[in-house]
């Protein structure tokens, strides 16, 4: 959107018609496409020309001049679509393998308490892959001798020249002494994590001979796909920092209308295009937001976030799933958008909740919008936010997406905790912290997509410094990067 808050229309030239009507699934003729770019408002005339051209072989001047003189008499007003939401389950090779829907929270002590457990049953049974663990009330018979345990870290605290894990598990408490080589590896340990350690018993501590992480199994292999899969994250539509041109730079692309050829034979690839949170700026999610805004009402934000994903391509699949900014409930996990801006999306677009697992035609994607990120960089002093695959690293590590409870990350305590890495994907996907950055960790793609806002004034207090307009693409077996902000 310009200052004025109207749309821009650029003019186009026939040949680049002629590719919007093929892109739709339609031909024209060389003198229809020729009337059509030098109309008034030509972007107008192929939408409306479009919906009369049904099953014509070959759209001719006479649909143009039709729709063009209907035009006049009519004034055009967009209007956003509201189909019903596709059922996500085996859409042309999407499958919603997990994801929270909804749930009903009180707070209770007693849900803190199922929680927590869950969470302990859940990653306990994947390090007894690697430990067998004694409870920690039955530790007493081993006095003197090598003992394993799998427990929550309830407190790290730092000595002069060593650390004391507090480990917890149903049945008790104990202190473990962690020294030497152990003492780094201890020094990032998060609360509330679930770890294995091995150690010798004396009296009622152990002296840690090896801490264990749950982590992904070592696996070298990268999956090889002949589609595509793009991903994007962060486009904050509503925000008057909205990249609108580097984002239309890159709807052009996938809808093979970029200048550089050999890009649009990538594009021909891509398949599916994955949005991980924060697609709209939303209201009210830090002080004086408003001042940032260029639409200040969260349905219109919606509305405008619609238009602009309406105006790509129909035959990719598109998957939303939200983040802290979008319309629904801070905790994780998220549900999906509630169905009255669900229904404002074309029916190409599906909207899961966040964490998502999905199965993208054989390709298992684990979408996380990343908040927990904050919480990571903070603690553990090596990461940062320039290199946030590497703080998704430590995510895969724990096998948990939120690993420290209590901290910027709010978590909402259900009965099941289904925040924990259960199965291991082929990609985890986030954004959130505004970077880009992509690695790969034990068979595992790492993408952090970037945003497509540039650095606000809130941001500039905080000193966080974006990356806009990054998007990573994975064809074959690799995960590169395309970027629209003049790159």
């Amino acid at each position: 959107m310009n200052g004025g808050g109207q749309r821009v229309v650029k003019n186009i030239d026939a040949v680049t018609v002629a590719k919007k009507f093929l892109v739709r699934g339609h031909n024209i003729s060389p003198e229809a496409a020729k009337l059509i770019s030098s109309s008034e408002d030509p972007e107008v005339v192929i939408e409306e020309v479009c919906k009369i051209a049904k099953s014509k072989f070959i759209i001719g001047e006479e649909e143009v001049l039709s729709v063009i003189q209907s035009l006049k008499k009519t004034p055009y007003k967009k209007e956003i679509k509201k189909d019903l939401p596709l059922q996500v389950s085996g859409d042309q090779g999407v499958k919603v393998l997990k994801e929270i829907r909804s749930s009903i929270v009180e707070g209770k002590v007693e849900d803190f308490v199922a929680y927590f457990n869950s969470r302990l049953d859940k990653i306990s049974k994947i390090l007894r892959n690697r430990v067998q663990p004694t409870q920690i009330r039955n530790l007493g018979r081993f006095k003197g001798e090598t003992v394993s345990v799998i427990g929550i870290v309830s407190n790290v605290l730092e000595r002069k020249d060593h650390f004391i894990i507090e480990l917890e598990d149903q049945t008790g408490t104990i202190n473990c002494i962690a020294n030497g080589k152990n003492v780094e590896i201890a020094r990032e340990l998060l609360g509330d994590e679930v770890i294995g350690i091995t150690g010798t018993l004396r009296g009622n501590t152990i002296l840690v001979d090896r801490i264990i992480f749950p982590d992904v199994p070592v696996n070298g292999d990268r999956k090889q796909i002949d589609f595509g899969i793009v991903f994007i994250s962060d486009t904050h539509f509503g925000s008057k920092d909205f990249l609108e041109e580097n984002w239309n730079k890159f709807v052009d692309w996938l809808n093979y209308q970029s200048p550089d050829e050999k890009l649009n034979k990538v594009a021909e690839k891509i398949k599916y295009v994955i949005l991980a949170g924060d697609v709209v700026d939303g209201v009210g999610v830090y002080p004086e937001q408003e001042k940032e805004l260029s639409i200040i009402d969260i349905y219109q934000q919606y509305e405008f976030a619609a238009e602009h994903l309406d105006k790509i391509r129909k035959d990719l699949r598109i998957v939303i799933s939200p983040g802290n900014h979008d319309a629904v409930r801070q905790a994780e996990p998220q549900p999906p958008l509630p169905r009255e801006f669900e229904n404002l999306f074309p029916k190409n677009v599906i909207n899961v909740g966040n964490p998502s697992f999905l199965d993208l035609n054989g390709v298992r994607v684990l979408i996380y919008h990343g908040r927990s990120l904050d919480d990571i960089v903070t603690k553990i002093p090596r990461l940062s936010y320039d290199a946030p695959h590497k703080g998704m690293e430590e995510l895969l590590k724990r096998r948990h997406l939120c690993p420290l409870y209590g901290g910027r990350s709010p978590i909402a305590p259900d009965k099941e905790d289904n925040l924990v890495v259960e199965e291991i994907p082929d990609v985890i996907h986030s954004g959130h912290v505004h970077t880009f950055g992509v690695g790969f960790y034990r068979g595992v793609f790492l993408v952090n997509s970037s945003t497509w806002q540039s650095q606000t004034e809130f941001q500039k207090k905080v000193n966080l410094k974006p990356m806009p307009c990054n998007v990573a693409v994975y064809i074959g077996d690799k995960i590169g990067r395309l970027n629209f902000n003049g790159g």
